[in-house]
């Protein structure tokens, strides 16, 4: 099978974000996406940015355009925000974002009417049903299609980095699940999904998308679900390893760090050197710790098994990839990462508050829905909640 990878900018920047809608009052998830899309299309048009569906009905992705810079691409986002916002307001619904929903049950929700989404439940039955998870997913450009698995394979050291700074799904169904992100054990039960296979160049990719697509497995590379895959219609990597990001100034500091990595390591290459990739069996357990403990993991950084706490490794990376930030102009959203490990990620926040509230998940999704319109610091939350009780409730 040949697979044409697209000509892009390097270092281009693209980012998908999926946000669930609420209402106002319960904090529930609903199914109203059918509704306000087809609003949202006729409005939309003329813009850089998109306005999707997803797989359930309480799902709605905002993509932004090809930007030179994050800032541009975060942008975008912001427009598309604003304009789902005019019409989700006036219906009482909320937008959040987060791995998962502290409550929300499977069988309360509906499938997008699409064809592929009924395949995929159909094939993948209470495991598919269960994908009540959402996202960001970060694309950046690459130039040359030699240098795509090289890269891939660099990037899987930084997968627990990137997967702890997300986190943000600690709950499950109404359970405390005692992992910073379930969402990333979860959705690698999906077929096609979790780690990318150590391949070494494009055509052993071109065999493993043959082998798979001959063997019925799947119809085409868009069903290739890894952490991080290369998305050839667009001439980008795209890391999907993330939880959804619960603010907006998060999600400009997760894509820096993407973005400079990958910049980073398309240097490293232009000058010869070989780039070094984890033993597939440390990727793995890497994968698992930064799921459970977030960015209070300590994960192996080196094909010779180093070990370092996942915040602290970060610290370094981010020092170490000033001058490429700079040259990229994201060094403002670069900073954010470690406003992250300083302040605490959501999953972290979220705990927080379920403690102050007596366990009173709702009051997670209010806090979400706080935090994802840029209301009170989480300091203020649970300020409100110690002086006012389940008054502090309302969004």
């Amino acid at each position: 099978m040949t697979v044409t990878f697209a000509t892009s900018a390097r270092s281009s920047v693209g980012l998908e974000w999926e946000l669930m809608l609420a209402d106002r009052t319960t904090g529930d998830l609903v199914g109203r996406a059918p509704e306000i899309l087809p609003e949202l299309e006729q409005s939309t048009e003329l813009e850089r940015f998109t306005v999707t569906g997803e797989l359930l009905t309480n799902t709605i992705e905002v993509t932004s355009g090809i930007g030179d810079t994050v800032a541009s691409a975060v942008d975008d986002i912001g427009d598309a925000i604003a304009q789902v916002r005019a019409l989700t307001s006036p219906r009482e619904i909320e937008l959040l974002c987060a791995g998962s929903h502290p409550f929300a049950q499977w069988y309360d929700q509906h499938v997008t009417d699409k064809t592929r989404y009924h395949k995929l439940i159909e094939r993948t039955q209470w495991w598919g049903r269960n994908m009540m998870i959402w996202g960001i997913h970060v694309h950046v450009g690459v130039e040359d299609v030699r240098k795509v698995f090289p890269i891939i394979g660099a990037l899987s050291t930084y997968l627990p980095h990137l997967q702890a700074l997300s986190a943000s799904s600690p709950f499950w169904a109404g359970e405390r699940t005692g992992y910073a992100s379930n969402r990333a054990l979860v959705f690698q039960q999906l077929p096609t999904a979790g780690l990318p296979w150590p391949l070494m160049d494009w055509a052993q990719y071109e065999s493993y998308l043959d082998d798979m697509v001959r063997t019925g497995v799947m119809e085409d590379a868009t069903e290739v679900r890894w952490d991080i895959r290369p998305a050839p219609r667009w001439g980008t990597i795209e890391v999907r390893a993330c939880d959804g990001m619960s603010t907006l100034p998060e999600l400009a500091a997760v894509a820096a760090l993407v973005q400079v990595l990958v910049e980073h390591f398309s240097r490293e290459l232009d000058e010869g050197r070989e780039l070094r990739a984890l033993q597939p069996w440390f990727a793995r357990e890497n994968k698992w710790r930064a799921a459970r403990y977030g960015t209070a993991a300590r994960v192996v950084v080196d094909p010779e098994g180093t070990q370092r706490p996942v915040a602290e490794h970060l610290r370094e990376t981010i020092e170490m990839l000033a001058p490429v930030a700079e040259d990229l102009h994201c060094a403002r959203e670069l900073a954010g990462v470690n406003r992250i490990l300083d302040e605490g990620g959501s999953s972290t926040r979220q705990l927080l508050v379920a403690d102050a509230s007596d366990g009173d998940l709702r009051e997670v999704v209010h806090h979400l829905i706080r935090e994802f319109r840029g209301g009170p610091t989480l300091r203020d939350h649970l300020r409100d909640l110690a002086m006012n009780g389940d008054s502090a409730g309302t969004p």
